[in-house]
């Protein structure tokens, strides 16, 4: 298939993004890049000066809303892209009304707990659409143990033992690597429909 070939279907489609962190940014950023027609994208956070090593932000941008400034930056780099940016917090009640038009949600976030929250709303309210999720990324190397994980709807990408912590911290290598096999997955997804 031609990139054009893959861009026509592409641009048909919508990705949600739950979390628009270290994965989030740079998930939004590669679906962007190969011409994924539209972007939801959500995250209550701001930016700051720590988040600078592994998001796709900058540092004049320390202080402001993570969504708004990721729609500003994908903008930059592919005006096709629609993006509906959402700065606020996600929970069971808005999740299914954000995400129910996607044909994929990419899960995003930090917490074990909200990881598992967006899993099961997805899993109870909208369990036809395919659910890409990261978990296992921190420290550097180990490039082996990174892998996908398929559980029906449910894919997860990363080593599944990692977590972050003082002494094991996320750093832009690892969380690349995982965010773009996120970005992959997605793809995979999405061309195979």
């Amino acid at each position: 298939m031609t990139f054009n070939e893959i861009k026509a279907i592409l641009k048909n489609k919508c990705v949600g993004i739950a979390g628009c962190g270290g994965l989030g940014s740079n998930v939004a950023v590669a679906l962007a890049r190969v011409g994924v027609g539209r972007l939801v994208i959500a995250d209550f956070d701001v930016i700051s000066e720590s988040n600078l090593n592994r998001q796709y932000f900058f540092f004049d941008q320390i202080g402001f809303s993570k969504a708004e400034k990721l729609h500003e930056n994908i903008a930059r780099i592919n005006p096709y892209t629609l993006v509906d940016a959402h700065s606020c917090v996600l929970d069971k009640e808005n999740i299914p009304s954000l995400f129910r038009h996607c044909d994929v949600v990419v899960e995003a976030f930090d917490g074990a707990d909200m990881k598992q929250m967006l899993i099961e709303v997805m899993t109870e309210k909208l369990h036809h659409i395919p659910v890409v999720a990261g978990n296992g990324m921190a420290g550097w190397g180990n490039n082996e143990t990174i892998h996908e994980t398929q559980y029906g709807n449910l894919y997860i990408c990363g080593d599944n033992i990692s977590e972050v912590n003082d002494n094991n911290p996320a750093l832009a290598p690892r969380v690349g690597i995982v965010s773009h096999m996120q970005a992959n997955v997605v793809l995979s997804i999405l061309l195979s429909n």
